[in-house]
Protein backbone atom coordinates (compact mmCIF):
# COMPACT_ATOMS: atom_id res chain seq x y z
CA UNK A 1 0.00 0.00 0.00
CA UNK A 2 1.54 3.29 -1.12
CA UNK A 3 1.47 6.30 1.16
CA UNK A 4 0.25 8.55 -1.64
CA UNK A 5 -2.93 6.50 -1.96
CA UNK A 6 -3.87 6.92 1.70
CA UNK A 7 -6.42 9.52 2.70
CA UNK A 8 -5.37 12.62 4.63
CA UNK A 9 -7.28 11.38 7.67
CA UNK A 10 -5.39 8.08 7.66
CA UNK A 11 -2.08 9.89 7.21
CA UNK A 12 -2.72 12.16 10.21
CA UNK A 13 -3.79 9.18 12.30
CA UNK A 14 -0.74 7.10 11.36
CA UNK A 15 1.61 10.08 11.81
CA UNK A 16 0.51 10.65 15.41
CA UNK A 17 0.73 6.95 16.26
CA UNK A 18 4.18 6.69 14.69
CA UNK A 19 5.26 9.81 16.57
CA UNK A 20 4.27 8.27 19.91
CA UNK A 21 5.93 4.95 19.06
CA UNK A 22 9.10 6.72 17.92
CA UNK A 23 9.16 8.76 21.11
CA UNK A 24 8.78 5.61 23.21
CA UNK A 25 11.60 3.87 21.34
CA UNK A 26 13.89 6.89 21.65
CA UNK A 27 13.21 7.36 25.36
CA UNK A 28 13.76 3.65 26.01
CA UNK A 29 17.00 3.76 24.02
CA UNK A 30 18.15 6.81 25.98
CA UNK A 31 17.25 5.07 29.24
CA UNK A 32 19.26 1.97 28.32
CA UNK A 33 22.19 4.10 27.17
CA UNK A 34 22.01 6.09 30.40
CA UNK A 35 21.95 2.85 32.37
CA UNK A 36 25.09 1.62 30.65
CA UNK A 37 26.87 4.91 31.22
CA UNK A 38 25.75 4.98 34.84
CA UNK A 39 26.81 1.37 35.32
CA UNK A 40 30.26 2.04 33.91
CA UNK A 41 30.71 5.14 36.06
CA UNK A 42 29.48 3.27 39.12
CA UNK A 43 31.93 0.38 38.72
CA UNK A 44 34.79 2.71 37.85
CA UNK A 45 34.25 4.88 40.92
CA UNK A 46 33.61 1.87 43.15
CA UNK A 47 36.85 0.20 42.07
CA UNK A 48 38.74 3.44 42.71
CA UNK A 49 37.22 3.74 46.19
CA UNK A 50 37.97 0.12 47.01
CA UNK A 51 41.51 0.49 45.73
CA UNK A 52 42.08 3.62 47.81
CA UNK A 53 40.70 2.00 50.95
CA UNK A 54 42.78 -1.16 50.48
CA UNK A 55 45.90 0.96 49.88
CA UNK A 56 45.24 2.80 53.15
CA UNK A 57 44.66 -0.45 55.01
CA UNK A 58 47.85 -2.01 53.64
CA UNK A 59 49.96 1.03 54.63
CA UNK A 60 48.59 0.88 58.17
CA UNK A 61 49.71 -2.71 58.43
CA UNK A 62 53.15 -1.85 57.00
CA UNK A 63 53.64 1.08 59.33
CA UNK A 64 51.85 -0.39 62.37
CA UNK A 65 53.46 -1.48 65.61
CA UNK A 66 52.44 -5.07 65.04
CA UNK A 67 54.82 -5.25 62.07
CA UNK A 68 58.24 -6.45 63.28
CA UNK A 69 59.59 -7.10 59.82
CA UNK A 70 61.71 -4.72 57.82
CA UNK A 71 59.60 -3.00 55.20
CA UNK A 72 60.99 -4.21 51.90
CA UNK A 73 59.71 -6.16 48.90
CA UNK A 74 61.17 -9.49 49.99
CA UNK A 75 59.32 -9.36 53.32
CA UNK A 76 55.88 -8.61 51.85
CA UNK A 77 54.71 -12.26 52.09
CA UNK A 78 55.82 -12.35 55.73
CA UNK A 79 54.31 -8.99 56.68
CA UNK A 80 50.91 -9.81 55.13
CA UNK A 81 50.91 -13.52 55.83
CA UNK A 82 47.72 -13.37 57.87
CA UNK A 83 46.56 -9.80 57.37
CA UNK A 84 45.97 -10.13 53.64
CA UNK A 85 43.01 -12.43 54.29
CA UNK A 86 41.53 -10.08 56.89
CA UNK A 87 41.88 -7.09 54.58
CA UNK A 88 40.32 -8.99 51.68
CA UNK A 89 37.46 -10.14 53.91
CA UNK A 90 36.81 -6.65 55.17
CA UNK A 91 36.74 -5.10 51.70
CA UNK A 92 35.11 -8.11 50.03
CA UNK A 93 37.67 -8.17 47.24
CA UNK A 94 40.57 -10.37 46.21
CA UNK A 95 44.02 -8.91 46.81
CA UNK A 96 47.18 -9.88 44.93
CA UNK A 97 50.62 -8.44 45.66
CA UNK A 98 53.40 -8.67 43.07
CA UNK A 99 57.03 -7.59 43.24
CA UNK A 100 58.24 -4.78 41.01
CA UNK A 101 59.22 -7.30 38.32
CA UNK A 102 55.69 -8.67 38.18
CA UNK A 103 56.14 -11.95 40.09
CA UNK A 104 53.39 -12.98 42.51
CA UNK A 105 54.32 -12.50 46.19
CA UNK A 106 51.08 -13.25 48.02
CA UNK A 107 47.36 -13.57 47.30
CA UNK A 108 44.27 -13.46 49.50
CA UNK A 109 42.76 -16.37 47.60
CA UNK A 110 43.98 -19.50 49.34
CA UNK A 111 43.72 -23.03 48.00
CA UNK A 112 43.53 -21.98 44.32
CA UNK A 113 45.57 -23.72 41.71
CA UNK A 114 48.49 -21.89 40.22
CA UNK A 115 46.75 -21.45 36.90
CA UNK A 116 43.80 -19.70 38.59
CA UNK A 117 46.00 -16.74 39.48
CA UNK A 118 48.41 -14.96 37.18
CA UNK A 119 51.84 -15.82 38.57
CA UNK A 120 53.37 -12.96 36.61
CA UNK A 121 52.03 -9.69 35.39
CA UNK A 122 51.92 -9.24 31.62
CA UNK A 123 54.89 -7.14 30.43
CA UNK A 124 52.52 -4.83 28.54
CA UNK A 125 50.70 -4.08 31.78
CA UNK A 126 54.02 -3.44 33.57
CA UNK A 127 55.07 -1.09 30.79
CA UNK A 128 51.75 0.79 30.84
CA UNK A 129 51.82 1.00 34.65
CA UNK A 130 55.28 2.51 34.75
CA UNK A 131 54.69 4.94 31.87
CA UNK A 132 51.40 6.48 33.05
CA UNK A 133 51.54 9.67 35.08
CA UNK A 134 49.24 8.29 37.77
CA UNK A 135 51.12 4.95 37.86
CA UNK A 136 47.79 3.18 37.64
CA UNK A 137 46.42 0.79 35.02
CA UNK A 138 43.04 -0.94 34.69
CA UNK A 139 42.73 -4.05 32.56
CA UNK A 140 39.15 -4.70 31.39
CA UNK A 141 38.12 -8.05 29.92
CA UNK A 142 34.92 -9.87 28.96
CA UNK A 143 34.77 -13.51 29.97
CA UNK A 144 31.78 -15.88 29.81
CA UNK A 145 29.44 -12.93 29.32
CA UNK A 146 30.73 -11.15 32.45
CA UNK A 147 32.95 -8.06 32.62
CA UNK A 148 36.09 -8.23 34.75
CA UNK A 149 38.24 -5.28 35.74
CA UNK A 150 41.69 -5.64 37.21
CA UNK A 151 43.47 -2.58 38.62
CA UNK A 152 47.24 -2.30 39.11
CA UNK A 153 48.88 0.33 41.34
CA UNK A 154 52.15 0.70 43.27
CA UNK A 155 52.20 0.10 47.01
CA UNK A 156 54.51 2.72 48.54
CA UNK A 157 56.48 2.72 51.78
CA UNK A 158 56.83 5.64 54.19
CA UNK A 159 59.40 7.27 51.93
CA UNK A 160 56.99 7.04 48.92
CA UNK A 161 59.21 4.47 47.39
CA UNK A 162 57.75 1.69 45.21
CA UNK A 163 57.48 -1.39 47.35
CA UNK A 164 55.15 -3.75 45.46
CA UNK A 165 52.39 -3.84 42.89
CA UNK A 166 48.84 -4.09 44.20
CA UNK A 167 46.39 -5.97 41.97
CA UNK A 168 42.66 -5.96 42.72
CA UNK A 169 40.48 -8.18 40.48
CA UNK A 170 36.93 -6.81 40.27
CA UNK A 171 33.80 -8.46 38.83
CA UNK A 172 31.13 -6.06 37.60
CA UNK A 173 27.85 -7.28 39.04
CA UNK A 174 24.86 -5.41 37.60
CA UNK A 175 22.06 -7.43 39.16
CA UNK A 176 20.74 -4.52 41.16
CA UNK A 177 21.08 -2.00 38.34
CA UNK A 178 19.53 -4.38 35.85
CA UNK A 179 16.61 -4.94 38.16
CA UNK A 180 16.13 -1.19 38.48
CA UNK A 181 16.37 -0.83 34.69
CA UNK A 182 13.76 -3.52 34.13
CA UNK A 183 11.46 -1.90 36.66
CA UNK A 184 11.94 1.46 34.96
CA UNK A 185 11.27 0.02 31.49
CA UNK A 186 8.20 -1.78 32.79
CA UNK A 187 6.80 1.41 34.27
CA UNK A 188 7.62 3.42 31.16
CA UNK A 189 5.97 0.71 29.01
CA UNK A 190 2.73 1.11 30.97
CA UNK A 191 3.03 4.87 30.64
CA UNK A 192 3.56 4.65 26.91
CA UNK A 193 0.65 2.25 26.52
CA UNK A 194 -1.56 4.85 28.19
CA UNK A 195 -0.10 7.62 26.04
CA UNK A 196 -0.57 5.47 22.93
CA UNK A 197 -4.23 4.90 23.71
CA UNK A 198 -4.69 8.62 24.33
CA UNK A 199 -2.85 9.38 21.08
CA UNK A 200 -5.12 7.01 19.15
CA UNK A 201 -8.23 8.71 20.52
CA UNK A 202 -6.84 12.21 19.97
CA UNK A 203 -5.55 11.33 16.49
CA UNK A 204 -8.94 9.90 15.54
CA UNK A 205 -10.83 12.96 16.76
CA UNK A 206 -8.31 15.43 15.37
CA UNK A 207 -8.13 13.77 11.94
CA UNK A 208 -11.91 13.60 11.84
CA UNK A 209 -12.17 17.29 12.76
CA UNK A 210 -9.58 18.33 10.15
CA UNK A 211 -10.93 16.18 7.33
CA UNK A 212 -14.58 16.96 8.04
CA UNK A 213 -14.26 20.40 6.48
CA UNK A 214 -12.07 19.08 3.68
CA UNK A 215 -14.64 16.36 2.88
CA UNK A 216 -17.39 18.97 2.72
CA UNK A 217 -15.27 20.98 0.30
CA UNK A 218 -14.42 17.85 -1.71
CA UNK A 219 -18.11 16.88 -2.00
CA UNK A 220 -18.97 20.34 -3.24
CA UNK A 221 -16.15 20.33 -5.77
CA UNK A 222 -17.21 16.89 -7.07
CA UNK A 223 -20.72 18.17 -7.69
CA UNK A 224 -19.55 21.37 -9.39
CA UNK A 225 -20.81 21.54 -12.96
CA UNK A 226 -20.48 24.23 -15.59
CA UNK A 227 -23.97 23.72 -16.94
CA UNK A 228 -25.85 24.25 -13.67
CA UNK A 229 -25.99 26.65 -10.77
CA UNK A 230 -23.54 25.59 -8.07
CA UNK A 231 -24.00 26.21 -4.36
CA UNK A 232 -21.36 27.92 -2.28
CA UNK A 233 -19.70 26.24 0.70
CA UNK A 234 -20.70 27.26 4.19
CA UNK A 235 -18.47 25.73 6.87
CA UNK A 236 -18.34 27.02 10.45
CA UNK A 237 -15.55 26.74 13.04
CA UNK A 238 -12.72 26.05 10.65
CA UNK A 239 -9.04 26.88 10.69
CA UNK A 240 -7.61 29.86 8.86
CA UNK A 241 -6.23 27.67 6.05
CA UNK A 242 -9.56 25.95 5.40
CA UNK A 243 -11.40 29.28 5.56
CA UNK A 244 -9.03 30.59 2.90
CA UNK A 245 -9.74 27.51 0.78
CA UNK A 246 -13.52 27.94 1.21
CA UNK A 247 -13.28 31.63 0.28
CA UNK A 248 -11.25 30.77 -2.83
CA UNK A 249 -13.79 28.12 -3.85
CA UNK A 250 -16.76 30.46 -3.37
CA UNK A 251 -14.96 33.12 -5.40
CA UNK A 252 -14.30 30.54 -8.12
CA UNK A 253 -18.02 29.61 -8.14
CA UNK A 254 -18.95 33.26 -8.78
CA UNK A 255 -16.44 33.47 -11.63
CA UNK A 256 -17.58 30.09 -12.98
CA UNK A 257 -21.23 31.16 -12.99
CA UNK A 258 -20.37 34.36 -14.82
CA UNK A 259 -18.24 32.43 -17.32
CA UNK A 260 -21.03 29.86 -17.81
CA UNK A 261 -23.52 32.62 -18.62
CA UNK A 262 -21.12 34.18 -21.13
CA UNK A 263 -20.32 30.79 -22.63
CA UNK A 264 -23.99 29.86 -22.96
CA UNK A 265 -24.74 33.20 -24.64
CA UNK A 266 -21.78 32.75 -26.98
CA UNK A 267 -22.79 29.15 -27.81
CA UNK A 268 -26.39 30.19 -28.53
CA UNK A 269 -25.25 32.98 -30.78
CA UNK A 270 -22.82 30.67 -32.57
CA UNK A 271 -25.48 27.97 -32.88
CA UNK A 272 -27.98 30.40 -34.40
CA UNK A 273 -25.34 31.71 -36.80
CA UNK A 274 -24.49 28.17 -37.90
CA UNK A 275 -28.17 27.28 -38.17
CA UNK A 276 -28.89 30.38 -40.24
CA UNK A 277 -26.01 29.56 -42.59
CA UNK A 278 -27.25 25.97 -42.93
CA UNK A 279 -30.85 27.04 -43.60
CA UNK A 280 -29.71 29.60 -46.17
CA UNK A 281 -27.52 27.02 -47.88
CA UNK A 282 -30.25 24.39 -48.01
CA UNK A 283 -32.87 26.86 -49.30
CA UNK A 284 -30.56 28.17 -52.02
CA UNK A 285 -30.29 24.68 -53.51
CA UNK A 286 -33.96 24.44 -54.68
CA UNK A 287 -34.22 28.19 -55.43
CA UNK A 288 -31.66 27.99 -58.21
CA UNK A 289 -33.56 25.44 -60.35
CA UNK A 290 -36.79 27.32 -59.59
CA UNK A 291 -35.25 30.55 -60.92
CA UNK A 292 -33.94 28.81 -64.04
CA UNK A 293 -37.34 27.19 -64.66
CA UNK A 294 -39.18 30.53 -64.43
CA UNK A 295 -36.62 32.27 -66.69
CA UNK A 296 -36.87 29.48 -69.22
CA UNK A 297 -40.66 29.70 -69.12
CA UNK A 298 -40.54 33.47 -69.71
CA UNK A 299 -38.13 33.07 -72.59
CA UNK A 300 -40.02 30.27 -74.38
CA UNK A 301 -43.62 31.23 -73.55
CA UNK A 302 -45.78 31.42 -76.70
CA UNK A 303 -49.55 31.51 -76.28
CA UNK A 304 -50.03 30.21 -79.80
CA UNK A 305 -47.86 27.15 -79.24
CA UNK A 306 -49.95 23.99 -79.57
CA UNK A 307 -47.86 22.32 -76.80
CA UNK A 308 -48.24 25.21 -74.41
CA UNK A 309 -50.35 23.23 -71.95
CA UNK A 310 -47.89 20.35 -71.65
CA UNK A 311 -44.99 22.79 -71.20
CA UNK A 312 -46.87 24.70 -68.48
CA UNK A 313 -47.64 21.40 -66.79
CA UNK A 314 -43.94 20.41 -66.94
CA UNK A 315 -42.84 23.77 -65.54
CA UNK A 316 -45.43 23.53 -62.77
CA UNK A 317 -44.30 20.05 -61.75
CA UNK A 318 -40.68 21.26 -61.55
CA UNK A 319 -41.67 24.22 -59.37
CA UNK A 320 -43.88 22.04 -57.13
CA UNK A 321 -41.05 19.52 -56.69
CA UNK A 322 -38.63 22.26 -55.58
CA UNK A 323 -41.26 23.79 -53.29
CA UNK A 324 -41.76 20.35 -51.68
CA UNK A 325 -38.00 20.13 -51.16
CA UNK A 326 -38.01 23.51 -49.40
CA UNK A 327 -40.97 22.36 -47.29
CA UNK A 328 -39.12 19.21 -46.19
CA UNK A 329 -36.08 21.33 -45.30
CA UNK A 330 -38.22 23.61 -43.15
CA UNK A 331 -39.86 20.60 -41.46
CA UNK A 332 -36.50 19.00 -40.71
CA UNK A 333 -35.16 22.13 -39.02
CA UNK A 334 -38.45 22.60 -37.19
CA UNK A 335 -38.33 19.04 -35.82
CA UNK A 336 -34.71 19.41 -34.75
CA UNK A 337 -35.40 22.69 -32.98
CA UNK A 338 -38.22 21.18 -30.91
CA UNK A 339 -37.09 19.65 -27.62
CA UNK A 340 -38.94 16.34 -27.17
CA UNK A 341 -41.55 16.74 -24.48
CA UNK A 342 -41.56 13.99 -21.89
CA UNK A 343 -45.21 12.96 -22.29
CA UNK A 344 -44.63 9.58 -20.75
CA UNK A 345 -47.17 6.85 -21.13
CA UNK A 346 -47.04 3.17 -20.27
CA UNK A 347 -46.59 1.34 -23.55
CA UNK A 348 -45.37 -1.91 -25.04
CA UNK A 349 -42.01 -1.06 -26.64
CA UNK A 350 -42.12 -4.17 -28.85
CA UNK A 351 -45.47 -3.16 -30.36
CA UNK A 352 -44.43 0.49 -30.92
CA UNK A 353 -41.18 -0.52 -32.63
CA UNK A 354 -43.09 -2.91 -34.92
CA UNK A 355 -45.49 -0.06 -35.69
CA UNK A 356 -42.59 2.24 -36.60
CA UNK A 357 -41.20 -0.38 -39.00
CA UNK A 358 -44.46 -0.72 -40.95
CA UNK A 359 -43.69 2.36 -43.06
CA UNK A 360 -40.69 0.57 -44.59
CA UNK A 361 -41.31 -1.75 -47.53
CA UNK A 362 -37.78 -3.18 -47.73
CA UNK A 363 -37.89 -6.95 -47.34
CA UNK A 364 -34.35 -7.12 -45.91
CA UNK A 365 -35.43 -5.45 -42.64
CA UNK A 366 -35.75 -8.02 -39.82
CA UNK A 367 -37.18 -7.49 -36.34
CA UNK A 368 -36.49 -9.65 -33.26
CA UNK A 369 -37.38 -9.34 -29.58
CA UNK A 370 -36.61 -11.31 -26.46
CA UNK A 371 -40.30 -11.28 -25.52
CA UNK A 372 -43.68 -10.23 -26.95
CA UNK A 373 -44.15 -7.53 -24.34
CA UNK A 374 -41.66 -5.08 -22.80
CA UNK A 375 -43.41 -2.38 -20.79
CA UNK A 376 -41.83 1.04 -20.27
CA UNK A 377 -42.86 4.64 -19.66
CA UNK A 378 -41.93 6.51 -22.85
CA UNK A 379 -43.40 8.89 -25.40
CA UNK A 380 -44.85 6.92 -28.32
CA UNK A 381 -44.19 9.59 -30.95
CA UNK A 382 -40.60 10.22 -29.85
CA UNK A 383 -39.85 6.48 -29.73
CA UNK A 384 -41.13 6.08 -33.30
CA UNK A 385 -38.96 9.01 -34.42
CA UNK A 386 -35.89 7.37 -32.89
CA UNK A 387 -36.51 4.02 -34.60
CA UNK A 388 -37.44 5.45 -38.02
CA UNK A 389 -34.41 7.77 -38.10
CA UNK A 390 -32.01 4.95 -37.20
CA UNK A 391 -33.53 2.62 -39.83
CA UNK A 392 -33.47 5.36 -42.49
CA UNK A 393 -29.83 6.00 -41.65
CA UNK A 394 -29.09 2.25 -42.01
CA UNK A 395 -30.91 2.05 -45.39
CA UNK A 396 -28.97 5.04 -46.72
CA UNK A 397 -25.67 3.47 -45.59
CA UNK A 398 -26.13 0.45 -47.92
CA UNK A 399 -23.75 0.27 -50.88
CA UNK A 400 -25.26 -0.69 -54.25
CA UNK A 401 -23.04 -3.74 -54.77
CA UNK A 402 -24.09 -5.59 -51.62
CA UNK A 403 -27.10 -7.61 -50.50
CA UNK A 404 -28.51 -5.39 -47.72
CA UNK A 405 -29.54 -6.63 -44.31
CA UNK A 406 -30.88 -4.61 -41.38
CA UNK A 407 -31.75 -6.18 -38.02
CA UNK A 408 -33.67 -4.44 -35.24
CA UNK A 409 -33.74 -6.04 -31.79
CA UNK A 410 -35.51 -5.07 -28.56
CA UNK A 411 -34.39 -6.48 -25.19
CA UNK A 412 -34.04 -5.55 -21.50
CA UNK A 413 -31.06 -5.30 -19.18
CA UNK A 414 -30.95 -4.12 -15.53
CA UNK A 415 -34.21 -2.21 -15.73
CA UNK A 416 -33.40 -0.65 -19.12
CA UNK A 417 -34.85 -1.12 -22.59
CA UNK A 418 -32.17 -1.90 -25.18
CA UNK A 419 -32.90 -1.19 -28.86
CA UNK A 420 -30.25 -2.14 -31.43
CA UNK A 421 -30.25 -1.35 -35.14
CA UNK A 422 -27.57 -3.29 -37.04
CA UNK A 423 -26.72 -3.07 -40.73
CA UNK A 424 -24.12 -4.52 -43.07
CA UNK A 425 -23.49 -1.22 -44.83
CA UNK A 426 -20.29 0.64 -45.58
CA UNK A 427 -19.64 1.59 -41.94
CA UNK A 428 -18.28 4.81 -40.46
CA UNK A 429 -14.79 6.02 -41.25
CA UNK A 430 -12.40 6.48 -38.34
CA UNK A 431 -12.08 10.21 -38.94
CA UNK A 432 -15.88 10.59 -38.70
CA UNK A 433 -16.41 8.63 -35.48
CA UNK A 434 -16.56 11.76 -33.31
CA UNK A 435 -18.85 13.66 -35.71
CA UNK A 436 -21.71 11.18 -36.14
CA UNK A 437 -24.08 12.90 -33.69
CA UNK A 438 -23.12 16.46 -34.62
CA UNK A 439 -25.87 18.59 -36.22
CA UNK A 440 -25.50 19.17 -40.00
CA UNK A 441 -22.87 16.42 -40.32
CA UNK A 442 -23.64 13.97 -43.13
CA UNK A 443 -21.72 11.80 -45.56
CA UNK A 444 -24.67 11.55 -47.98
CA UNK A 445 -25.19 13.73 -51.02
CA UNK A 446 -28.70 14.62 -49.83
CA UNK A 447 -30.13 15.44 -46.43
CA UNK A 448 -29.12 17.92 -43.75
CA UNK A 449 -27.42 15.68 -41.19
CA UNK A 450 -30.00 16.32 -38.45
CA UNK A 451 -31.46 12.82 -38.03
CA UNK A 452 -28.89 11.29 -35.64
CA UNK A 453 -28.49 14.60 -33.78
CA UNK A 454 -32.26 14.63 -33.16
CA UNK A 455 -32.17 10.97 -32.03
CA UNK A 456 -29.39 11.75 -29.56
CA UNK A 457 -31.35 14.75 -28.31
CA UNK A 458 -34.45 12.64 -27.67
CA UNK A 459 -32.55 9.79 -25.98
CA UNK A 460 -30.63 12.08 -23.63
CA UNK A 461 -33.84 13.87 -22.68
CA UNK A 462 -34.99 10.56 -21.20
CA UNK A 463 -31.64 10.10 -19.38
CA UNK A 464 -30.72 7.39 -21.83
CA UNK A 465 -27.65 6.73 -23.95
CA UNK A 466 -26.95 6.03 -27.59
CA UNK A 467 -23.72 4.44 -28.76
CA UNK A 468 -22.49 2.74 -31.90
CA UNK A 469 -19.84 0.33 -33.10
CA UNK A 470 -18.73 0.33 -36.70
CA UNK A 471 -16.26 -1.48 -38.95
CA UNK A 472 -15.35 -0.15 -42.35
CA UNK A 473 -17.14 -2.03 -45.18
CA UNK A 474 -18.71 -4.42 -42.64
CA UNK A 475 -21.51 -2.46 -41.04
CA UNK A 476 -22.64 -0.47 -38.01
CA UNK A 477 -24.60 -1.27 -34.87
CA UNK A 478 -26.43 1.53 -33.02
CA UNK A 479 -27.48 0.76 -29.43
CA UNK A 480 -30.11 2.83 -27.64
CA UNK A 481 -30.52 2.38 -23.88
CA UNK A 482 -33.63 3.88 -22.28
CA UNK A 483 -34.73 3.49 -18.63
CA UNK A 484 -38.09 1.77 -18.18
CA UNK A 485 -39.21 4.39 -15.65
Amino acid sequence: MKLKKLSLRTRIFLAMIMLVLLASVLISAVAIYQYKEQSEDYHKERLERKEENIQTHLRRVLNGRQNTWEVKTENIPLIFKDEVYNIADIHKLQINLYDLEGALLISSTAGLQNNDIDQCINPEILNALSNTASHRFVDKRLKNGETFQSSYTYLLDQKSKDLAILNIPYLEKDDFLEKELLEFLKRIAFAFMFVLLMAIVIAFLLSKYITKSLKAISDKINTTRLEKRNEKIEVDDTSEEISTLVTSYNSMIDELEESAVQLARSEREQAWREMAKQVAHEIKNPLTPMRLTVQNFQRKFNPDDENIHSKVDEYSKTLIQQIDTMSSIASAFSNFAKMPAQQNETLNVVYVVKLALEIFNEDYIEFTSESEEIIAKLDRTQLIRVVTNLVKNAIQAMPENRTPKITINVSTDNGNVIITVADNGSGVLDENMDKVFEPKFTTKTSGMGLGLAMVKNIVETYNGTITFKSLKDQGTVFTVTLPKR
